[in-house]
């Protein structure tokens, strides 16, 4: 399959894009992502100075980071990426991810 596409309401076709990840050393944990997010894709997690993923609540917590918990219910609607200010979502075609 090399293409797939959706569409909209008005008819104009449309390409899902599926989260692929977070880039962990620019995303400044402010959780908009998860607010926008309806679909449970997406988890606060805590990092500590070692760099290692924690749960939020850790006593080792130095900073806050959104990690993809279930990335097979992505949508693909992209709300996620239009809400991070600091661009830290890579997203991936749904053609590619259904070509895989």
């Amino acid at each position: 399959m090399s293409e797939f596409h959706a569409l909209r309401r008005d008819g104009t076709p449309w390409q899902p894009m599926f989260i692929e990840a977070i880039n962990a050393e620019t995303c400044i944990g402010c959780g908009r992502c998860f607010k926008v997010c309806t679909h449970g894709v997406l988890e606060m997690m805590g990092m500590t100075e070692d760099d290692e993923l924690v749960a939020a609540d850790d006593d080792e917590v130095e900073r806050m980071v959104m990690t993809i918990a279930e990335k097979g219910r992505c949508v693909g609607c992209e709300a996620c990426v239009q809400v991070c200010g600091s661009k830290s979502i890579a997203l991936i075609a749904a053609a590619d991810v259904l070509a895989a």
